[in-house]
């Protein structure tokens, strides 16, 4: 294979929490070299065709997306792996780590098959699948986990639907213990969460929608980290989006149980006022929460409390949408709005660009085992080459998605990715 040079690039290190000026060789599908100094003596070793320019542009490890909704089988109208690949690859997302959540859920390992040889076919991306936890994810009967694992999955959930029966739950734990499996949960009380469309307090209240409370999430993490403490297995919360639900979070990781989270960019950057106007694009799972609730999530992302940023990316087409808002559809699609969005943070001074891809690249591929996530000798070369500071207004019909559901339509972003490399190769131009 030809070797690619990326010379003056602002390189990213998210392991040594650095951003150097510098020059990245890549052979066959690797990073072979990352020097600072003139780059002279690796020009040699590219063919001119294969020297790319950064003209100072900042160069940084893959996006490793957990929780990915691609709508395949079932709902293909919403999202197919074609299109889902492009709109990761346009978004520098160089792995999506699919969710099972599917009609019918990905459940058996005929089902994973299917996902793994279409992604294969048609995604320029990698393509990790989680299966479900529960057969149907209906929380009454486990998987069969060791056949899972060895079709490939690379962690078991059952999205939102937390299980509740606790026996099941623990019986699944203990299993997937024993097989070093990854359980992702969805910590929220079901009860409580069970038709909430907005969190409780007095804006809720007023728009008259109905509301969970953020200690739905407290309670469910709770109980999730007392199953961990029982079976030793592992487990990773997909998103923490309230401030009562850190100090437990904290409490795990200072006992030393095998626990990790993550967030979403939702939570990240808008609140529970964004939803003033009823507009359900603004709708997502769990509901937007209060102003402090954000700023102590961002707080643990750049603390390391929270460990994972995801795009929790789930289509849905408009006739789902265009509902009263208690009725419609929650969530948003996220692949190409995943790192724009986020760079808001990174301009506001809150994170910064090491920060942001330790939690986006490093954290995820540590967390499912993978090389990726590293910007080092040896490791992958899936690559994000983006210009931070360049304006756009996002068009949300010009998202390669095939469905536009973004509760970002017009908003003014700064940051966009210029390309993208998967083993090396360009999978995707500006």
């Amino acid at each position: 294979m030809i070797a690619t040079l990326i010379e003056n690039a602002r390189i990213v290190d998210p392991e040594a929490g650095s951003v150097t000026e510098g020059h990245v060789l890549i052979e066959k599908g690797v990073i072979t070299e990352i020097t600072a100094e003139s780059g002279e003596g690796l020009r040699a070793r590219a063919a001119p065709e294969n020297r790319i320019d950064a003209n100072g542009k900042v160069l940084a490890p893959g996006i490793v997306d957990i929780g990915v909704k691609v709508c395949e089988p079932g709902e293909r109208h919403k999202e197919s792996y074609k299109t889902a690949g492009a709109a990761a690859a346009a978004g520098g997302v160089t792995t999506m780590v699919t969710r099972p959540d599917t009609d019918p859920a990905v459940d058996t390992p005929e089902a994973l098959e299917f996902i793994r040889r279409r992604a294969r076919e048609v995604a320029p991306v990698r393509v990790l699948p989680m299966a479900a936890l529960t057969k149907g994810r209906a929380g009454e009967e486990m998987t069969e986990i060791g056949f899972l694992l060895d079709a490939g999955a690379v962690a078991f959930t059952d999205c939102d639907r937390p299980v509740r029966d606790t026996k099941v739950l623990g019986r699944a734990m203990t299993y997937a213990k024993a097989l070093g499996a990854l359980i992702i949960g969805h910590p929220q009380e079901p009860g409580l969460s069970a038709g909430a469309a907005a969190t409780s307090g007095k804006f809720a209240s007023l728009r008259g929608l109905p509301a969970v409370s953020p200690m739905a999430e407290r309670m469910g993490l709770d109980r999730d980290i007392a199953m961990v403490e029982m079976t030793g297995a592992r487990y990773h919360a997909d998103q923490i989006t309230a401030m009562r639900a850190l100090p437990a979070l904290e409490r795990a990781k200072n006992n030393g149980f095998d626990v990790t989270a993550g967030t979403s960019i939702h939570h990240l950057t808008l609140n529970e006022l964004d939803v003033s106007d009823y507009r359900t694009f603004f709708k997502v799972k769990p509901p937007l929460r209060a102003e402090e609730d954000r700023q102590a999530v961002i707080e643990a992302v750049r603390s390391g409390l929270i460990d994972v940023i995801s795009s929790m990316h789930t289509p849905q087409d408009e006739e789902s949408k265009r509902l009263p808002f208690e009725e419609a559809a929650s969530g948003a699609v996220g692949l190409e709005t995943l790192l724009p969005v986020l760079l808001r943070l990174y301009h506001s001074g809150d994170l910064d660009l090491p920060t942001l891809f330790r939690a986006l690249s490093l954290n995820p591929s540590k967390r499912l085992g993978l090389e990726s996530g590293r910007m080092a000798k040896g490791a992958p070369a899936d690559l994000v080459l983006l210009d931070p500071d360049k304006p756009f207004i996002l068009d949300r019909f010009k998202l390669l998605s095939k469905s536009k559901n973004t509760p970002f339509d017009n908003a003014r972003l700064q940051g966009r990715v210029l390309a993208t490399f998967v083993g090396g190769k360009a999978v995707y131009r500006a």
